[in-house]
């Protein structure tokens, strides 16, 4: 590995302003000269004795970072079953450029776009939930941007979620864990993964067990007695009752 090292002799009345032009040099430097040159530098200031490393893949980072935060005109957090995915939208409205990250991933990227309305279509999570990014004008040079999940705003998709589904959130020996059940079908998902479940009836209504790590957990299904409420889920781990979370 090539090393380049800079050294500044501060000298006097000088010392001040030849400290801040170091600060400036170092910026500089960071962000323009070493992508270019591929080095890893090493810049010793004089005036504080401490020596500043700077990484190649740290300012590769950067220019990342910055690049893409450039043309970011949404950002969609979804909680679907295998977890809270994030959606991010990339729209340049002078160059038509459209990209879309799923959790990080770039899923979708065109370049120079004459038209700058339109939809983009895409999967998410591990059931390939359908999402659509809707861009529309508003009046002159600005947009709106909507996103629709199996063919609803993502509003009412949530709500219409928050009737289907029952979500826990737990720690069990330091780890966090998120389970979701899925009434409809009774799947159960933990932290993204499907989990194996067994179903049987009791007294009261019906159990479904399954494992999380050591410990054991049963989903238990009663009747509310009312036809607003329907079916009370309740989770239990290892014989204590879990709260449900709000998504």
């Amino acid at each position: 590995m090539m090393l380049l090292k800079m050294s500044f002799i501060l000298n006097g009345e000088n010392e001040e302003n030849l400290g801040l032009s170091t600060s400036l040099l170092l910026f500089c430097f960071s962000f323009f000269f070493l992508p270019l040159t591929g080095l890893k530098a090493i810049l010793v200031t004089m005036a504080s004795r401490e020596e500043i490393t700077v990484c190649e893949d740290e300012v590769r980072s950067r220019y990342s970072y910055l690049e893409k935060m450039t043309d970011l005109v949404a950002v969609w957090e979804v909680a679907l079953s295998d977890g809270v995915h994030k959606i991010e939208f990339e729209h340049g409205t002078t160059s038509g450029k459209r990209v879309v990250y799923v959790d990080g991933k770039e899923e979708i990227r065109k370049e120079w776009m004459f038209k700058l309305v339109g939809k983009e279509t895409f999967n998410v999570g591990a059931a390939k939930t359908k999402a659509t990014i809707n861009i529309d004008a508003v009046s002159g040079f600005a947009y709106e941007y909507t996103l629709e999940i199996n063919g609803k705003s993502l509003k009412k998709y949530m709500e219409n979620r928050s009737k289907t589904t029952n979500t826990w959130v737990l720690s069990l020996g330091g780890m966090d864990y998120r389970v979701v059940l899925e009434k409809d079908t009774m799947d159960v998902w933990c932290n993204g993964q499907k989990l194996e479940t067994a179903g049987e009836f009791v007294e009261d209504g019906t159990e479904t067990h399954f494992s999380v790590g050591d410990h054991s957990c049963c989903i238990k299904a009663v009747s509310s007695g009312k036809r607003k409420e329907g079916i009370i889920h309740t989770l239990i781990v290892d014989d204590r009752e879990i709260p449900e979370a709000v998504e």
